[in-house]
């Protein structure tokens, strides 16, 4: 019971479900994250601690670079499949996927 709730809490989040949005299509870093949502990496990473205690998402180092992603196992991947339904035909969502395609991460993020 306890997970459930910390999985809607995490989901209560503007910012998270548009982490969420973003994730479904492509791994990110936090500066690209950032980047789209127009808030601080600082921010970005607390979100993302989150949603990573909870079993949400997952990274892995690529270079310099930490790339997130979310998980897909059994106990959340329904509850995510419908979340990306949603998000998929939301406005804010379609934003910030295009504003995604244009993130230049080798000009983004500090070294």
């Amino acid at each position: 019971m306890k997970t459930i709730v910390q999985i809607l809490r995490i989901l209560s989040d503007e910012n998270r479900l548009r982490i969420i949005g973003l994730l479904a299509d492509k791994k990110l870093c936090v500066c690209e994250i950032a980047f789209v949502l127009k808030i601080t990496p600082a921010a970005v990473s607390r979100h993302l601690k989150r949603m990573k205690v909870v079993g949400l998402v997952e990274s892995e180092q690529q270079g310099y670079w930490t790339n997130y992603f979310l998980i897909r196992n059994n106990k959340v991947q329904s509850i995510l499949k419908e979340i990306e339904h949603w998000l998929d035909a939301d406005k804010v969502i379609s934003e910030d996927k295009a504003r995604a395609q244009k993130a230049d991460r080798l000009k983004l993020c500090c070294k």
